[in-house]
């Protein structure tokens, strides 16, 4: 254990030219002082012990994120090529270390000199040095997290070159409450160094995540839901300001940035937070089962599902209001008006349709006269069936209906030439009459994700919606993408998901098992889990996970009303002066 704090204090006193600047002592002082301990002895020991991690840590964490996910990938396309009988789907800490040793990764926890020279190797099981790697990724993970924000700071913040060309608003509008996010994730770092510093056998690092998210992580809340002015503006600043625009641009391409982009640093909290979840789900799914050590890792996980839940909900909630203004102003009611905007209601999906009208012989089938285009708007409890007009800025409502009281009828089955077409019917429309419509659409994608957002009830090809089969078919994302419509969900690399549809033409109905959101996306960016048992390990371990959300549910509901106590089992390191 000394020689590997002379290690890291001594890679503390190097000097990094290219990110880290002199710390202001007095400044150190002021934001964490550990317990017991005066300013004035702190304030010295700081600059070398205060975030030893950070200066032994040479990746920053755009570059750490994109690696892990892609050795997650490998490593669970070797656990699915491995033969079934016998082998068990838990990589080996030899398959892990292969994986993880590459330029862009962290250190492993069996690399450390003082683990080597330990013998701890020898004598722990597979498993237990696992979770000491589960447990050390998070912690060296955040040391990334913070050297970034450390160059967020420094390299953009506080230069002067991009200062003195912003007003003190948009310099708000840009970067926030950053300042709080960094002392947040200052204190988190220092206290988990102080647990490794304790000991090379990591007890817990939940507990220290739990008292951290209960007490200082709502500033991500805050932060993550101004993103979207965050983005918004910043596009409005490049567009207005020349000289703002020639700076950043020439910052962007300093090599200390290792061509990361601006808006890279802008989105490093919403992404820490969402993968600090996942992390400890990692470790959750690692412990022993009615363990201390699970206890801990559940409490923590319910926090951090709290915090990415409202953090999420905070985003949507704005840009879902946004868009209901927008698409009220476009709307023309031809008879009886229809409230659009409500708390709650939001947008699901919207685009144009063919209405099939007239004789449908096979003849008439081939005609264009037989098709008429209509706009449909579909929210969570309503949908509009519109007219585009004639400058395509307005829209003429026709009909409108409950999306209660919405059936759909897919003619596939009938003929190649009905394989775009559907039947949709209002039970119910707005003149309390029961009406059908015969829509056609440009894909067979296209009809069956109009089918599956209209009646979202129905059952799916591959597995009913309200149920996980026990071998139902699963795909691992291989390549991120962003939604481009309502009814598309966004996947990161290395997500897992069940397969609820698929098209002939390239799309997929998932749901991810993490989190249980469901949406389309293209099949070009994920990959069929071939192994069963692969496959009933991961919906074992969701499971698991889903059983910390339910003693997350009810320990919320016994506690509403009442704030969060702070975790009994953990005193930090620090205090604030």
């Amino acid at each position: 254990m000394e020689e590997l704090s002379e290690r890291t204090t001594s890679a503390c006193t190097m000097q990094d030219n290219d990110i880290h600047t002199t710390a202001d002592p007095d400044n150190i002082t002021l934001r964490l002082v550990r317990n017991g301990d005066s300013p004035q002895k702190m304030a010295v020991e700081n600059s070398c012990r205060n975030l030893n991690i950070v200066k032994s840590v040479d990746v920053l964490y755009q570059e750490y994120r994109d690696t892990s996910k892609q050795q997650e990938i490998e490593q669970r396309r070797q656990r699915d090529g491995l033969p079934t009988a016998g082998s068990g789907v838990t990589a080996a800490p030899a398959l892990q270390l292969q994986l993880r040793n590459s330029m862009h990764s962290l250190s492993l926890w069996q690399n450390l000199e003082a683990v080597k020279d330990s013998g701890l190797l020898k004598t722990l099981e597979p498993k237990e040095t696992i979770l000491q790697e589960a447990m050390f990724e998070l912690v060296t993970s955040e040391a990334s997290y913070y050297k970034s924000l450390e160059l967020l700071e420094t390299h953009f913040l506080k230069n002067p070159v991009l200062v003195n060309t912003l007003s003190q608003s948009d310099m708000h509008f840009l970067f926030s409450n950053i300042e709080d996010i960094m002392k947040a994730s200052e204190r988190f770092l220092m206290d988990l160094e102080h647990r490794i510093e304790e000991s090379i056998l990591i007890s817990d690092v939940c507990d220290i995540v739990h008292f951290h998210a209960v007490n200082h992580f709502q500033v991500f809340i805050s932060y993550v839901i101004n993103q979207a002015y965050q983005e918004k503006n910043y596009r409005r600043i490049l567009q207005e300001n020349a000289i703002f625009r020639e700076n950043i641009s020439i910052l962007e391409n300093q090599p200390k940035v290792k061509g990361l982009s601006f808006t890279s640093f802008l989105i490093l909290p919403f992404q820490r937070i969402t993968r600090l979840k996942l992390l400890v789900q990692n470790i959750l799914k690692k412990v022993e089962e009615n363990s201390e050590s699970e206890k801990t890792a559940i409490l923590a996980h319910q926090e951090l599902e709290r915090i990415v839940k409202e953090c999420n909900e905070g985003v949507r909630k704005m840009s879902r209001t946004e868009e209901l203004i927008s698409i009220e102003k476009t709307l023309e009611f031809k008879s009886k008006s229809v409230p659009v905007i409500s708390h709650s209601r939001w947008l699901l999906k919207k685009g144009e349709v063919q209405q099939m009208s007239g004789p449908k012989s096979t003849r008439t089938m081939r005609s264009r006269k037989l098709y008429h285009p209509i706009y449909l708007f579909l929210f969570n409890n309503l949908l509009l069936i519109t007219k585009r007009s004639s400058s395509g800025e307005k829209y003429q409502v026709l009909d409108s209906c409950s999306r209660s009281m919405l059936r759909t009828e897919d003619l596939e089955d009938q003929g190649q030439m009905l394989a775009c077409v559907f039947v949709l019917k209002l039970l119910e429309n707005q003149e309390d009459r029961e009406v059908s419509y015969m829509l056609k659409t440009e894909s067979i994608s296209d009809k069956l994700r109009w089918i599956y957002t209209l009646t979202p009830n129905r059952r799916t090809r591959f597995l009913s919606t309200s149920t996980h089969q026990p071998d139902s078919a699963q795909v691992q994302c291989i390549q991120s993408y962003s939604s481009q419509e309502p009814d598309e969900l966004s996947v990161e690399m290395a997500d897992v998901l069940h397969i609820l549809e698929c098209t002939d033409d390239g799309w997929m109905l998932g749901e991810r098992l993490h989190d249980g959101e469901r949406g389309w996306f293209p099949i070009r960016v994920v990959e069929r889990i071939k192994s069963a048992e692969v496959r009933a390990q991961n919906l074992k371990e969701c499971q698991r996970i889903q059983q910390a959300q339910e003693g997350a549910q009810g320990s919320r509901a016994a506690s509403r009303g009442r704030r969060p106590a702070k975790s009994p089992q953990y005193t930090p390191t620090w205090t604030d002066l």
